[in-house]
């Protein structure tokens, strides 16, 4: 099986989904091994531990600098032998240093559909506003490979969800989380885990 860490920064609905996928045997070409997450209080900490992952911290305002920040989360990454890393709502950028030392070994989810609503600014409920003050119909989700253009690498795949009169961007959020993102993710971890087990063998 793949090694896989899940990068976190909040409450982790995200990792809950793909902890849910691995306990159903959905996601079953990977294991989590490691949560990892930015912010100390993050909930998702506390997901990891109810399901028994290893869960560790490393805080770039405590590090000092993007180099002290990426360092430590290398450490971490050796330290539990992680082959794929998958980005579950994690709020600080990589830079290109980092990513290229794991090309097409780092997913994320987007809550769009790409190219939309997505690059440097476009996080959380912001991506939700601009969806509803451009007026579009529909919204959805992406999973994409990261490099070091945000939200700029290869699609891996999308989940379209329909925007409905009356919606503010917490009602729109939550359902692109539960029509979309919660179903997509596992979906691309587990493919992605399982063309990279047969690269293995």
């Amino acid at each position: 099986m793949v090694n896989i860490a899940v990068f976190v920064s909040g409450g982790g609905t995200n990792l809950q989904a793909l902890i849910d996928a691995q306990t159903s045997g959905r996601l079953h070409s990977g294991r989590i091994r490691l949560v990892l997450a930015s912010n100390p209080g993050a909930y998702a900490l506390e997901r990891a531990k109810n399901a028994g992952i290893p869960g560790v911290v490393c805080s770039r305002k405590e590090l000092g600098s993007q180099g002290g920040f990426e360092a430590a989360i290398s450490k971490e990454l050796e330290a539990h032998g992680i082959e794929l890393i998958v980005l579950a709502g994690f709020m600080s950028i990589l830079s290109e240093n980092f990513t290229k030392q794991w090309p097409e070994r780092i997913i994320n989810v987007h809550p769009s559909l790409i190219p939309s609503f997505c690059g440097k600014g476009f996080y959380g409920l912001k991506v939700h506003e601009a969806a509803l003050s451009y007026g579009v119909k529909v919204t959805g989700a992406t999973v994409h490979f990261v490099n070091e253009i945000p939200d700029g690498g290869r699609i891996i795949a999308q989940k379209a969800v329909e925007i409905l009169p009356g919606d503010t961007p917490e009602v729109l959020q939550k359902r692109v989380m539960e029509q979309a993102e919660w179903v997509l993710l596992p979906h691309a971890v587990e493919q992605v885990a399982a063309q990279m087990e047969k690269e293995r063998a």
